[in-house]
């Protein structure tokens, strides 16, 4: 099988010839891979860095194409990517992540199982050994403080709602189209939701994993949360049913918070009591769990505070997602990215 695997970046030197050494060290045969190397007109190396790579390595693989992203997020990116790849499936890798050398091997053996998208689980991991670090790394491992999302620690084989780093055969795209280019953050929920409509499963294999990179500070992990709660609330005029309901959980606890707040003041006290007193005790009780057979650092005191701050930026962004999402759906309706690529896989399959 041809595979051909994608990588979109944008400003990422620092960690994109980690990542480049990562794709060098597979085991899968290079003369059966392709790589597509996408920058969205990055400011720093990281286009400098790709061409490196392609001069280094051209002639062992069976392509090393280094493409333009003129939309710079990442959905503009995978479409440049689908318009362009020649393989019998593409992989699709972030580029702030760290593969495994069998990482292309045992994704191309799930889809040759007869699998028509393949993942594993990706959990994440920080660059440095600081206890802080090591603390944003807990808060970010935990159920509590990031998601349930089944791809980030799913241990069997199973069918999945959505994935991280995903394979897919070239008839899934060619049957559900492109990415949509209005999603920011939440375009890998709906077009997964497009290809399960479609009536396609996607695998999850327990012998695949990738490691995702946490933001190391944490007014950047805060950022992060506050954008994905944005684009979970805009996604919800457009696409709600590519969302599960634990999305909605910060901006419930926000909504809570000035619910109480209000009742407070009006002198009626019990439910501020009750709803900080059980959310106190399982902020405290999470840490707990998230420490046990850790080793233990100052810093580890802080855990429920972060949590708090986590689902403070996330509900926040929710909110104006909302609030905002009427006004954003009236232009946002579809997309026309995802017939575009559609038609363009069927034009460039018919001259090839």
């Amino acid at each position: 099988m041809k595979l051909s695997l994608c990588v979109v970046a944008y400003n990422e030197e620092e960690r994109l010839p980690a990542l480049l050494s990562d794709i060098a060290g597979q085991s899968y045969p290079k003369k059966n891979t392709e790589l597509l190397l996408i920058d969205g007109g990055s400011g720093d190396g990281t286009r400098k860095q790709m061409e490196q790579f392609a001069r280094d390595y051209g002639e062992k693989y069976a392509g090393i194409l280094v493409l333009d992203n003129p939309g710079k997020i990442l959905s503009c990116g995978w479409n440049v990517a689908l318009v362009h790849f020649t393989g019998d499936a593409i992989l699709r890798v972030d580029a702030h992540s760290h593969i495994p050398s069998d990482f292309i091997e045992k994704n191309v053996e799930t889809l040759q199982g007869g699998e028509m998208v393949s993942g594993g689980a990706r959990p994440v991991v920080c660059e440095g050994e600081k206890g802080w670090q090591r603390t944003l790394l807990l808060a970010e491992e935990s159920l509590f403080g990031s998601s349930i999302s089944s791809f980030r620690r799913n241990e069997e084989r199973a069918y999945v709602k959505s994935l991280f780093h995903g394979a897919y055969r070239r008839e899934v795209f060619e049957a559900v189209g492109g990415f949509r280019e209005d999603l920011g953050r939440t375009e890998d929920n709906e077009i997964h939701y497009r290809i399960r409509k479609k009536g396609y499963r996607l695998c999850m294999s327990p012998d695949i994993r990738s490691y995702q990179y946490i933001r190391p500070t944490l007014g950047k992990m805060c950022r992060q949360k506050y954008g994905n709660g944005y684009w979970i609330g805009l996604t919800a005029g457009v696409c709600p049913g590519c969302l599960s309901l634990y999305y909605f959980v910060p901006g419930a606890f926000i909504g809570g918070i000035v619910l109480t707040t209000i009742a407070a003041l009006c002198g009626i006290y019990w439910p501020a009591l009750l709803m900080w007193g059980a959310y106190l005790l399982l902020a405290v009780t999470m840490a707990m769990l998230a420490v046990r057979g850790k080793k233990k650092s100052p810093s580890q005191f802080l855990l429920p505070v972060l949590f708090f701050l986590l689902h403070i930026s996330y509900g926040a962004g929710t909110w104006l997602g909302l609030v905002k999402m009427p006004f954003w759906r009236r232009h946002h309706r579809s997309c026309p990215s995802v017939e575009r690529v559609k038609e363009q896989m069927k034009h460039g399959r018919e001259t090839a």
